[in-house]
């Protein structure tokens, strides 16, 4: 308590107000309460804590992912396996040249990704937010063709040959995180890796452009 003369907590008991009191270390998990008491605890009055995270992905399911470190968004290397032009692609130290080459941007809602009629130039993989696809339909009016969401990707066919232009629109229906590459980067890129260069050649005598699915795969016709 402080004399009637003072008008604050004196040192002391304000160094007991500010201590905490220290219990045993306990753990709301199915680790038995005596291994607690055996593992080497060490007393420190201050420190930091430091999180390890795994990177963890999964190849062959058609989305691509991505890292994020606070507002950057980057492309896992590998992940670009699941454009159908870089499928089987062995080389990382390529892909992770293309994942560096691509440019983080943003748009809000109604804002033109694509815009069917222009000239594509660019790789686009949606990292966040939901992209409508729009286009003309069976009897020439505009309707909606698909919606894409995270780890959709469009343009992926610039790979393998002359830009064209987009056949459809796309839209931000959110607010929408997308990474580009330019097509510029992207010749750079080839140019300078025979490796790619000869996947690329031989994506291109597959025939790029043969019906597929989102995934890759050859479309089947099938009547029933």
């Amino acid at each position: 308590m402080p004399s009637p003369g003072m008008s604050s907590l004196g040192t002391a008991a304000a160094r007991n107000l500010a201590t905490t009191t220290k219990s045993v270390p306990q753990m709301q998990a199915v680790s038995p309460r005596w291994l607690l008491k055996l593992l080497p605890w060490v007393q420190v009055s201050g420190g930091a804590y430091r999180v390890n995270r795994r990177l963890t992905y999964t190849i062959g399911d058609g989305r691509v992912e991505f890292t994020t470190t606070g507002s950057e968004v980057r492309v896992i290397p590998q992940e670009l396996r699941e454009l159908p032009a870089l499928r089987e692609f062995e080389d990382d130290a390529v892909l992770e040249a293309l994942a560096g080459a691509f440019v983080q941007r943003q748009y809000e809602p109604g804002d033109l990704i694509a815009v069917s009629g222009q000239q594509a130039d660019q790789v686009l993989l949606i990292a966040h937010g939901r992209v409508a696809k729009t286009g003309s339909g069976r009897y020439g009016d505009q309707t909606m063709l698909d919606v894409l969401a995270d780890g959709d990707h469009l343009g992926g066919h610039l790979f393998a040959g002359p830009r064209g232009y987009w056949e459809f629109t796309a839209t931000a229906r959110t607010r929408c995180t997308v990474l580009a590459l330019p097509v510029r980067s992207l010749k750079r890129l080839i140019a300078r890796s025979p490796s790619l260069q000869a996947h690329i050649e031989r994506y291109g005598s597959g025939g790029p452009h043969k019906p597929h699915n989102k995934q890759g795969e050859a479309a089947i016709e099938l009547s029933a």
